[in-house]
């Protein structure tokens, strides 16, 4: 159950990265850039939560791996 979990997180870290990057090359993005420096705090959130999760799945499924043999 709890490999199933992780494979779960890790694909929801996934599609998060996906949307991120996606809204990294958004036109929205490009003006907050040149304005202020810095992205929106959407892009910025779906990366870091999409890292997170990505991180956090593959851990764990590592680890219900390893444990399994």
């Amino acid at each position: 159950m709890n490999s199933l979990i992780s494979i779960v997180l890790l694909v929801a870290g996934v599609v998060l990265l996906i949307f991120g990057f996606s809204s990294a090359h958004s036109a929205a993005n490009h003006a907050s850039n040149f304005f202020t420096g810095s992205p929106t705090d959407k892009t910025l959130w779906l990366l870091i939560g999409g890292t997170v999760l990505a991180a956090v799945g593959l851990i764990g499924t590592v680890r219900g791996s390893r444990s399994n043999v």
